[in-house]
């Protein structure tokens, strides 16, 4: 019961901030993501839109590649590269705005209408100070590093988002650090062992219906194909930047044993594919031959920890965008 009326109270803190905000500064901070075949005057387009409501633009990203695709020319038996015909518009903004003058409904309408004349396949707005935070689950196993640092994170509020609730395979006593944090805001902690054909995934997809992604924080377990297209939405996990040389248990003491001078961590989509979704974030860092290997465990865990929550931050902020099969634009 305490942990519930802290979960309400920190809601409570969030919308007086607001509302003071909101009452100070009439104006709010809109991010629009926008994906579109290419043609000359979108961001002409879309500044006129924001510009027309009274609206201030603060920055804009754009990205246009140059696609190619490969076909196999019997002629000469060689792969050769053949510029696409259609390329392909991404652009992130950033604006100000006031919604007594345009109200968020209204900023939604123009926006749909401006992506339905461009034939948009992308067409995003978000408000943070209005618009609910992203629910979340958060995967864990028997490593608790990175789960941690999420948990204080999201409670120093540096994380947009709410945690519906933890999973993890392994259990965790009743008088850790985790579970008093998670029993003193008032997250549920569901414990599902695993097994040889006992993945608990039937279990797990109930208990997160009602999110809008999950996180795997050094979650080691594999989820099924099934498992992905049940859920429908996106995945963001972590893993060491030791893979794929050196695989299997203890990557750390093999990686240290072998003497390499850089080590890293990525954060990416999950996939059917094992570890090779797109990517979303990626930092490294130098080791040497003074680090022992409680330092080279420290620090490769330090970058998991901020690679993870960078990712998270990025994709809240709707900085990351698909391109291509296997590729993300990140601005």
């Amino acid at each position: 019961m305490v942990g519930a009326q802290a979960r309400v109270s920190s809601s409570l803190r969030r919308a007086a901030a607001r509302a003071f905000s909101s009452s100070t500064s009439p104006f709010f901070r809109g991010i629009h993501v926008f994906q579109c075949p290419d043609v000359v005057g979108i961001v002409a387009k879309l500044s006129e839109c924001i510009a027309s409501k009274g609206g201030n633009i603060h920055c804009v990203d754009v990205f246009v590649p140059e696609n190619k695709r490969i076909f196999y020319s019997r002629r000469f038996g060689e792969d050769v590269f053949v510029p696409e015909n259609k390329r392909i518009f991404y652009s992130r903004s950033e604006f100000s705005f006031d919604p007594s003058r345009w109200p968020r409904h209204v900023l939604e309408s123009d926006f749909q209408k401006l992506a339905k004349h461009f034939g948009a396949e992308r067409s995003i707005v978000r408000v943070p100070d209005l618009d609910p935070r992203y629910k979340i689950a958060v995967l864990a196993s028997k490593q608790d590093h990175c789960l941690v640092d999420l948990l204080h994170r999201w409670q120093d509020q540096r994380l947009p988002v709410d945690i519906n609730c933890i999973i993890s395979n392994h259990p965790r006593a009743p008088n850790t650090h985790v579970i008093r944090f998670l029993e003193r805001h008032g997250i549920p902690f569901h414990c599902l062992p695993t097994g040889p054909g006992k993945k608990r995934e039937e279990e797990i997809l109930e208990l997160v219906e009602d999110t809008d992604f999950l996180v795997l924080a050094r979650y080691m377990q594999i989820l099924s194909g099934g498992f992905l297209q049940a859920y429908g939405k996106d995945i963001i996990n972590i893993h060491h930047g030791l893979l794929p040389s050196f695989k299997g248990g203890n990557p750390s003491r093999q990686a240290f044993e072998a003497g390499v001078k850089l080590i890293g961590a990525t954060s990416h989509f999950v996939t059917e594919e094992l570890d090779a979704g797109p990517i979303i974030e990626q930092m490294v860092e130098r080791v040497s031959h003074k680090d022992n290997l409680t330092s080279f465990v420290m620090k490769s865990e330090n970058l998991e920890k901020q690679c993870l929550s960078q990712a998270i931050k990025s994709y809240c902020e709707l900085r990351v965008i698909p391109y291509e099969s296997r590729k993300t634009v990140v601005f």
